[in-house]
């Protein structure tokens, strides 16, 4: 038997169809959709996996979200990185458990909370917005996944480069619309290996971020964007989608370099 459900939490629904539905678990409150009614008491106490009926006796199984369902359907403040960019991101960023992290932006915080995960308790994720109303959302998403604010997050409102100043970091990752103008702050806050990840929309951003990079002693310079297509698999009928998820941004990783040389 998995851990019950716990009043305070998140839970996700899902249909006979497979729609999904997002939910925070409080006493006597109800679920209400086009197929009837469900009682939160009756998915408090209850384990996960556990299958219940609706007042108009519609089938629905309670889950934990994943970290991509609480993303693709959580409230959204600015836009999210998607999780087809946030894998990438992880992995050729090379996050990884214990490092130092600074994020800017936070936006909503997807990426944020895949950064905290990605750390773990005994890392540090300093997440820097200029918009305090994107802030201050973004704690109430992350505090929703995670039944709380991180020990390991700090969260800013200001500019990364004040908060790089005065902290040796791992890794930086941006997705702000200027990441050049903080490339010299991040190569002086920076260990040297470390790893500069920018997150961008549009090809002359790119071009942009590439020469500050070059300009700024980093090298293993590595520019790419992630397609995404699912397939349908119905007994011998297997195709692709008619639709996918084509461009949503081009990802950018560097690593810097010590340029002194040795005696």
């Amino acid at each position: 038997m998995g851990k019950p459900f716990h009043s305070g939490e998140t839970c996700l629904l899902l249909d006979a169809k497979g729609r999904h539905y997002l939910i925070t678990l409080s006493p006597g409150l109800e679920f209400q959709y086009h197929a009837g009614v469900l009682s939160h008491d009756e998915i408090i106490g209850a384990s996960e996996g556990v299958a219940l009926r609706s007042s108009g006796d519609a089938r629905l199984v309670a889950l934990r979200p994943r970290l991509a369902d609480y993303i693709l359907r959580m409230q959204r403040g600015a836009q999210v990185v998607y999780p087809k960019d946030i894998g990438p991101i992880l992995i050729y960023a090379d996050v990884g458990p214990g490092m130092t992290v600074v994020e800017a932006g936070t936006g909503s915080g997807a990426l944020t909370m895949a950064l905290l995960r990605a750390v773990g308790p005994a890392g540090r994720v300093i997440s820097v917005d200029r918009r305090a109303d994107h802030s201050d959302h973004a704690a109430k998403m992350i505090s929703g996944f995670f039944e709380g604010i991180p020990a390991q997050l700090d969260l800013r409102v200001g500019e990364v480069s004040d908060a790089l100043a005065d902290v040796e970091v791992d890794r930086v990752v941006l997705d702000v619309p200027e990441p050049a103008d903080v490339v010299p702050a991040a190569a002086d806050a920076l260990t040297p290996g470390g790893v500069l990840c920018a997150y961008l929309p549009t090809v002359p951003q790119v071009q942009h971020i590439r020469t500050a990079l070059r300009d700024g002693g980093f090298s293993e310079l590595h520019t790419f964007e992630v397609m995404m297509r699912d397939w349908v698999a119905d007994g011998r009928s297997v195709r692709p989608e008619h639709r996918m998820v084509g461009h949503t941004g081009f990802i950018t990783t560097a690593r810097l370099i010590d340029t002194q040389v040795g005696n």
